[in-house]
C-alpha cells in the first residue's frame, strides 16, 4: 500500500475517530449522499458510519461521508405545493427587481439586477455596419 493510501486507511477509526478508507475503496453497503440519491434514497436521520478520504496534490484532504445503504429511506416525493414553491422561487430569481422583466435565465447574484439594467450604455447586439 502506498504512503497516500496508508494515511487514508484506518478501518478501526483510531486515528480519525471514525472508520476511514481511501478513495474508491469503501466497503460494500456504504454510500455517500450523492450515491444514495442516485438510487432514490436518503440518509433518513442516520449518523455518519465512515468516511472516504483523499489527499489532493497540494496535500489538502477531501472527505466524503458514508452512510449505510440498508438503513437509508426512500426519497420523499415532491408534492404539488413543493413544486409550486419551487416555481415561485425560480420566478423570483429570474425577475429583475429594477425593471421588473422576467428572463429565461437567473439574474446574476453578483449584479443583483439584469445585465441590461447593470450596463445600460452597452448595446444589446452589435449593429451592422452599412457603407
Amino acid at each position: 500500500m502506498s504512503t497516500a493510501y496508508a494515511k487514508c486507511y484506518d478501518p478501526t477509526g483510531v486515528r480519525h475517530g471514525i472508520p476511514t478508507f481511501p478513495w474508491r475503496m469503501a466497503p460494500d453497503g456504504l454510500a455517500t449522499r450523492r450515491q444514495l440519491r442516485a438510487q432514490g434514497l436518503r440518509p433518513g436521520g442516520q449518523h455518519v458510519v465512515a468516511q472516504v478520504l483523499r489527499y489532493t496534490r497540494h496535500g489538502h484532504p477531501r472527505v466524503a461521508y458514508l452512510y449505510r445503504v440498508a438503513a437509508a429511506k426512500p426519497v420523499r416525493p415532491m408534492t404539488s405545493r413543493k413544486w409550486g414553491a419551487l416555481a415561485l422561487a425560480m420566478l423570483a430569481r429570474q425577475t429583475c427587481p429594477a425593471c421588473g422583466l422576467t428572463y429565461s435565465y437567473c439574474i446574476p447574484r453578483s449584479l443583483g439586477i439584469c445585465i441590461l439594467c447593470a450596463h445600460p450604455n452597452t448595446p444589446a447586439a452589435p449593429e451592422e455596419l452599412t457603407p
